[in-house]
């Protein structure tokens, strides 16, 4: 059963991390850097977004292995054994990381090299984008933490 609990321990602070870093990224930080220059705002989302991204394929590396680690070592009956806040919570968690996918290897790689040829305008347009999948999986990253939250008690 320990094995269990810091499975689940370590998922939820995965998903802390990646929600909670895109709340502050979205709610906080991107509205105080709107009071500053474009070309300081987007240099300083060249120094943001390396580091937020790699704690966040740590998370979703980590939210994969303890999801389905648990659930393939028997927790609740395995696989299918899971209530229905399982499944939604796999269905949302892998169209998250879809979309950080396609944000990280598209729009990102974009807003790159646009930064590195010094097209801010470019860059801009690239940075809308992510901008917009942020807030797509911010929605889905709160959504799916309160069913993951709740979800054993749907049965009360």
């Amino acid at each position: 059963m320990l094995e269990f609990s810091l499975a689940l321990a370590f998922h939820t602070l995965a998903a802390v991390v990646w929600v909670g870093g895109m709340f502050f990224a979205h709610i906080i930080l991107r509205p105080a850097l709107m009071e500053r220059e474009p070309e300081l705002r987007l240099t300083l989302w060249t120094r943001i977004f390396p580091r937020f991204f790699r704690w966040v394929w740590l998370s979703v590396i980590t939210l994969l292995v303890t999801g389905y680690g648990v659930l393939l070592l028997g927790y609740r009956g395995g696989v299918t054994g899971g209530g229905p806040h399982i499944d939604i919570m796999q269905t949302t968690g892998l169209t998250m990381i879809a979309l950080f996918a396609y944000l990280f290897f598209g729009p990102y790689r974009g807003f790159k090299t646009a930064m590195a040829a010094g097209d801010l305008p470019g860059a801009a347009i690239f940075h809308a984008k992510i901008r917009q999948i942020v807030m797509i999986n911010l929605v889905l990253g709160v959504f799916t933490t309160c069913i993951g939250a709740t979800g054993t008690l749907w049965a009360y």
